[in-house]
């Protein structure tokens, strides 16, 4: 069995148990929210001291919101928002019945 094939297993068996896939989907979008505040800090030539400035956070919290590690509140949201003069827009949309 390959590196790849044992990967792919434990994966597949830590996605089965109870509450993984609900906390694979908060990381993944922790993750892209971090991914989206960072491109939007760079567009603007700012720092993470920058961005912690504007926002009333500190560097540390800013390079952990950018890396996925933490769960965003919408307070934390909506400050980043505000100092890159973004809006904040929750959605719930419904999903397509299934087939």
């Amino acid at each position: 069995m390959s590196e790849q094939e044992s990967w792919r297993e434990l994966r597949d068996r830590r996605l089965a148990e109870p509450g993984a896939v609900e906390a694979y989907e908060a990381t993944r979008l922790a993750y892209e929210l971090g991914k989206t505040v960072r491109a939007m800090r760079e567009g603007r030539g700012w720092s993470q001291n920058d961005l912690a400035r504007e926002a009333g956070m500190t560097q540390s919290a800013v390079a952990r919101f950018e890396a996925g590690g933490t769960i965003p509140t919408l307070p934390v949201l909506e400050r980043l928002a505000r100092a890159l003069d973004a809006d904040v827009e929750v959605r719930l949309t419904p999903r397509a019945p299934a087939a």
